[in-house]
């Protein structure tokens, strides 16, 4: 059956890829276990959630694991699952969420028969704000976040045919361009698109303040008898990682073995122990919160949501009021 499973590029593209240590300790898990808990969910034989639980199934064929087939009408219907399935169940970076709106979006108007003109008998409107809506209801964001978040999804892709492992680099945070430096990277020519590429990932120089001239310390000359390290120069050009880096080659025992030093005896917490619970979820939810405000200014700007914002807001103060109140 494994044979018989194979990985679509365009599909796997769709996938937030886990980080070296993410993927490690997902196989010592698994071997752990000595089965994959979590179907593989294919369409026609192609894998549309697993990726990730495959590549290490092809590593270690002996491990038990369970296929799931899902129906769907055409290509597009699987991606617009993939992407709801991958906004449902992970915490993504800012990028990412709107990288998968973006992709969400066009699938839809693509599975609904793409765009139809106000010309159209059958339907005189087009779909696609009915698709916007939807999707914006859903994901609590504004249409005009879905129609941004479909130019920067094209730009994504654009760059990543240009220069592969570009994605991987853009939706991690690793590389932030703006959102004209995207756009102009997709309506350029084919040939032009490397060079655009290559300017993007150039680590971006910050202009010197007065406080930062202010505070530089004065440059010294070494002491008579020491040695001065040079540090080697920063490359301009980082190396292009893979969408989902390949499983790091540790046998069975030693992964064994890191599963088991994550488990220690069970003893009794004390108060003193959970003091860092309560305040990693206060700062979670500071952190979190300004987060939101950042990339949803109308949050604080549209009415309906800053009555809403308010209203949670107070709730809060009463419990933490009553909170500090049992303190006293």
């Amino acid at each position: 059956m494994l044979r018989r499973l194979k990985i679509d590029p365009e599909f796997q593209s769709k996938i937030p890829p886990l980080t070296f240590e993410e993927l490690n300790l997902l196989e010592a898990n698994i071997l752990e276990e000595g089965r994959i808990l979590s179907p593989l969910i294919v369409w026609n034989g192609l894998i549309v959630d697993g990726h990730n639980r495959f590549a290490i199934l092809k590593n270690h064929p002996e491990i038990e694991y369970t296929v799931l087939e899902k129906e769907f009408a055409n290509r597009y219907e699987a991606i617009v699952w993939i992407c709801k399935n991958q906004l449902g169940r992970r915490n993504l970076t800012p990028q990412q969420f709107k990288y998968l709106i973006g992709q969400r979006y066009e699938a839809e108007k693509q599975a609904h028969g793409g765009e139809r003109k106000a010309t159209d008998k059958i339907c005189p409107l087009t779909s696609s704000h009915q698709t916007r809506a939807s999707i914006a209801q859903e994901a609590k964001v504004s249409e005009g976040f879905v129609q941004n978040a479909a130019g920067y999804a094209k730009g994504v892709d654009a760059a990543e045919d240009a220069v592969p492992g570009t994605r991987a680099k853009i939706l991690s945070g690793e590389v932030k361009p703006t959102v004209a430096e995207l756009a102009a990277v997709s309506r350029a020519a084919p040939e032009e698109r490397p060079a655009l590429v290559e300017e993007i990932c150039k680590p971006k120089k910050r202009a010197k303040s007065k406080n930062d001239e202010m505070k530089a310390p004065e440059a010294k000359a070494p002491e008579a008898g020491k040695q001065t390290e040079l540090l080697p120069e920063a490359s301009p050009e980082l190396p292009s990682e893979p969408a989902v880096p390949a499983p790091v080659k540790i046998d069975n025992q030693q992964l064994r073995e890191i599963a088991a030093s994550r488990y220690h005896a069970k003893r009794l917490a004390t108060g003193s122990d959970m003091l860092c619970e309560i305040e990693a979820a206060a700062d979670n939810m500071k952190q979190r919160w300004e987060q939101t405000f950042q990339h949803y200014p109308d949050i604080l700007t549209a009415p309906d949501n800053r009555a809403a914002v308010a209203k949670i807001a107070q709730s809060l103060t009463e419990y933490l009021k009553e909170v500090e109140e049992r303190t006293l």
